[in-house]
């Protein structure tokens, strides 16, 4: 019997013994695996939201800092579970099958974008910028709608229209507020897209560009450590509080992605999307309560246009998803009959 076989039939064994609602026994395999994937993903944006707040609990660490050490724990962390469960040799075999140098630069060109966007995750939040950064993660998904639409030539919706416009307007008012708009917010809206599209367009999975990211900073992250920060070196070798929060880093940081993957591949397009507003929504709580960044009642007009920007997006998702559920529903009719 095939390692697969064993873990499938220990898997269901399993599973019969939780003391699970009556949806999940009675339900067909394609409503259990709907509801798996709703699981991993609130799970995986709840872990997004304690990761968010992380940074507060290790000072006197800088949150630059606290960066290059949970990139250093999600490498670990990451190759360890692939040397565990077998899979890094099929993501070697990925990247030698990269034969030129120009691939190789195609390949890392995407990197400096996802290695800045996991260090303003953890500086935001600790130097008032945790507001700001949240509401780029809100404008993100409709960021991507605009890209998708400009680079591939999606068609757009009258809803996703009426959600581009809300942004704008939102983006708009607070700039004449301001007299600007912040970076962080531009800065995750503007430059995460480009990150996805271009990984999409070189056909690589989540956990391979993840692995390359990680292992191509892993050598500059412990030059900065022993040449620009040992006194961090020293403050976390010297105490095991330290040196388990940080193991604890790598474990979420690890846990947050595979489990956030998992779900993107369970779950139809529009649900997923409509799950993902529920980390930016943890963030922006978060950096207001926990973690006291400010927030003025002006900021209520521009950042609620915004939200009805997402509510419109949410809407055409529902949308989209009762159509696919109806034309299911006549599909089986047809068969029936």
């Amino acid at each position: 019997m095939s390692n697969s076989t064993l873990a499938n039939v220990f898997n269901a064994t399993t599973m019969s013994r939780l003391p699970l609602p009556a949806i999940w026994t009675t339900g067909s395999a394609q409503q259990r695996t709907l509801m798996l994937g709703v699981g991993l993903a609130v799970l995986s944006n709840v872990l997004f939201g304690v990761l968010y707040a992380y940074s507060s609990f290790l000072a006197p660490l800088s949150g630059t800092q606290v960066f290059i050490w949970r990139m250093l724990a999600m490498w670990a962390v990451l190759m360890g579970y692939l040397l565990i469960n077998g899979g890094l040799g099929q993501h070697v075999d990925k990247l030698k099958a990269l034969r030129t140098v120009k691939q190789g630069a195609w390949l890392l060109l995407p990197t400096p974008i996802f290695l800045s966007q996991f260090w303003l995750f953890m500086w935001a939040p600790v130097n008032g910028q945790g507001v700001q950064t949240a509401m780029g993660y809100f404008l993100f998904p409709l960021m991507m709608v605009v890209f998708g639409c400009v680079f591939f030539g999606e068609k757009l919706s009258r809803l996703q229209w009426l959600a581009v416009a809300f942004a704008a307007l939102g983006v708009g008012s607070e700039i004449v507020r301001t007299q600007s708009v912040s970076w962080a917010t531009l800065w995750v809206c503007g430059t995460y897209p480009i990150y996805y599209i271009l990984r999409r367009l070189q056909g690589i999975g989540a956990v391979t560009g993840l692995l390359v990211d990680l292992t191509v900073f892993a050598p500059f992250a412990v030059a900065y450590l022993f040449l620009f920060a040992p006194s961090s070196v020293m403050v976390v070798t010297g105490s095991g509080f330290f040196i388990v929060m940080l193991m604890g880093l790598g474990v979420l940081s690890v846990l947050a992605m595979k489990t956030n993957v998992d779900a993107s591949q369970m779950l139809p397009v529009n649900v997923y999307g409509m799950m993902s507003y529920l980390e930016p929504a943890l963030l922006f709580i978060l950096a207001i309560t926990v973690l006291g960044n400010p927030f003025e009642s002006a900021m209520v007009y521009s950042y609620g246009l915004i939200w009805l920007g997402i509510a419109c997006l949410i809407a055409h998702g529902v949308r989209q998803l009762r159509g696919v559920h109806k034309g299911m529903h006549m599909r089986k009719m047809v068969k029936t009959v």
